[in-house]
């Protein structure tokens, strides 16, 4: 019996629900309540889980693992049960479709868009808090600020100091976004990437409705999930920074860049020697920061110059002389490595970008020729 997916959405990326349903998966004991609480999660509104409910567990100590069915053709069919299930529904992830926002209703069609304050209906500072504060209810900041329950009466992290360690700032939790300037706000954005955590576990403690307790953290999952939800919400605000998911400036805001340029900062990072990536990965952070400056970037372009003389025979071999030289002339002619007087500076800053470019893919591909050595 094949699974019906057409009822459920992903409220997540699918590899994600893949790994961590993975993870379930391979666990013992309440493995049932993982996989509960991940549909919970990552899936919108409560089908899966009710579907899941109802189906036998062939696992538990008293289950006939011979359970059988009649059809209406008189004969018997085996019965899904909840493993089986779920490892169906895991396997086929990439088939869910992502659950979308409800499209327009009338005030949103019809009005002009702004709040009787003269602020946009979707301000993306509330926004945030919103989603922080949709984190906080699914226990991804129990790690850090700890849990409340009627049998532990031990004192609790003090939140707003959690978060002045970090950013230092005082006084910013409670989240107050219309107090925000712009460099709190994207500071922000930034703390949170590293104190969420998702909690693999939950456990309900009706004891005086004291409700539901979270345990087994992982940071990693969180992460993802949380560069996943803010940098849909930056797009869709038209803010041209996003949360970097790789590299030195990991859960840093950088520049937005096409997918290309994405796909190639990936593979320059991850296809490097170790005795390099340290320096690419300096060398990307500096030139895709927030904070970025013309001189940084500079010093960015400068980093890759390094690593392509060290490879300037391997180049040499493969381009051929004069078109070798022609990579480095680049660099030492256009007032970027020796900064000589006589060296041309009055050029547009967009010269920077495309100089970094070529040169992070003449990296990328330098790694690629000696891998290609490597293997013959």
């Amino acid at each position: 019996m094949s699974l019906d997916l057409s009822n459920y959405e992903l409220l997540c990326p699918a590899p994600l629900f893949v790994s961590e349903g993975e993870r379930v998966l391979r666990s013992t004991g309440s493995w049932q309540d993982r996989a509960k609480w991940l549909m919970t999660e990552a899936l919108a509104g409560t089908t899966a889980v009710a579907d899941f409910e109802d189906l036998p567990n062939h696992t538990a100590p008293t289950a006939d693992p011979w359970a059988t069915t009649a059809t209406g053709w008189g004969t018997k069919r085996a019965v899904m049960d909840q493993h089986d299930w779920f490892t169906e529904l895991i396997n086929r992830a990439s088939e869910l479709r992502l659950a979308v926002a409800p499209r327009p209703y009338w005030p949103q069609r019809r009005g002009n868009g702004l709040a009787h304050n003269g602020s946009t209906a979707r301000d993306t500072r509330r926004d945030f808090a919103r989603l922080i504060g949709e984190f906080a209810d699914t226990g991804y900041l129990v790690e850090v600020f700890g849990e409340e329950c009627v049998d532990d009466h031990s004192e609790l992290p003090d939140a707003s100091e959690v978060i002045d360690r970090r950013l230092g700032i005082p006084d910013l939790w409670p989240l107050a976004p219309e107090t925000w300037d712009e460099d709190t706000f994207y500071g922000l954005i930034e703390v949170f990437h590293d104190l969420v955590s998702r909690p693999r576990m939950r456990r309900y403690h009706s004891y005086s409705g004291c409700g539901w307790h979270h345990s087994e953290f992982h940071n990693g999952p969180a992460r993802v999930l949380y560069r996943w939800k803010v940098n849909e919400l930056l797009r869709e605000a038209g803010i041209e920074y996003e949360l970097a998911a790789e590299g030195e400036d990991l859960g840093r805001l950088v520049a937005v860049t096409d997918d290309a340029r994405s796909a190639l900062v990936h593979r320059a990072i991850n296809g490097s020697a170790s005795d390099i990536t340290t320096r690419i990965r300096h060398a990307i952070a500096l030139f895709r920061g927030r904070d970025t400056t013309a001189e940084s970037k500079r010093s960015a372009i400068v980093a890759l110059a390094g690593i392509l003389e060290e490879r300037r025979a391997l180049i040499k071999d493969q381009v051929g002389k004069p078109d070798e030289g022609a990579l480095f002339e680049i660099a030492n002619r256009y007032n970027l490595r020796h900064r000589k007087a006589d060296q041309h500076g009055d050029y547009d800053e967009a010269f920077l970008e495309w100089i970094f470019w070529w040169y992070l893919a003449t990296v990328e591909l330098t790694n690629r020729l000696i891998a290609s050595r490597g293997a013959g």
